[in-house]
């Protein structure tokens, strides 16, 4: 099992059976993914950086992916203590690693920023590294 973010998210749908390249059937996030990764399409989009026959390609596929919504009731709970934990003003991240954390996983991640930030804790790895 793997916990996906929006970054992953956004790679695996900008191309058709994307999430097939992840080689785990069992895909999960945190309800905040979909916010997120909806969120930078419709920016993409609205910059002009891809095309709106492209991003709506994106986001249906997005609404398809096989990535299962997990929301334990400690997400947000642990998401705040792993913030502390890491030194972080904001909790989204953390979110990601909250759920790996809760369920037993890692985070797959191309964010730099949150593998730098959150290697002491081993969660986070790189699609190149499954």
């Amino acid at each position: 099992m793997l916990v996906v973010d929006a970054s992953v998210a956004l790679g695996a749908c900008a191309v058709e059976n994307g999430f097939g390249d992840l080689r785990d059937p069992d895909l999960v996030a945190p309800p905040l993914m979909w916010s997120q990764a909806l969120s930078v399409l419709h920016e993409q989009r609205w910059r002009d950086v891809i095309h709106a026959d492209d991003a709506e390609d994106s986001r249906a596929r997005l609404e398809r992916a096989p990535v299962v919504r997990r929301e334990p009731a400690q997400l947000r709970a642990e998401a705040w203590r792993l913030a502390d934990v890491l030194g972080w003003a904001k909790t989204y991240d953390a979110e990601y690693l909250a759920l790996a954390t809760l369920i037993g996983c890692r985070v797959v991640t191309v964010d730099g920023r949150l593998r730098r930030g959150a290697d002491r804790l081993g969660l986070v790895v790189l699609p190149s590294e499954l």
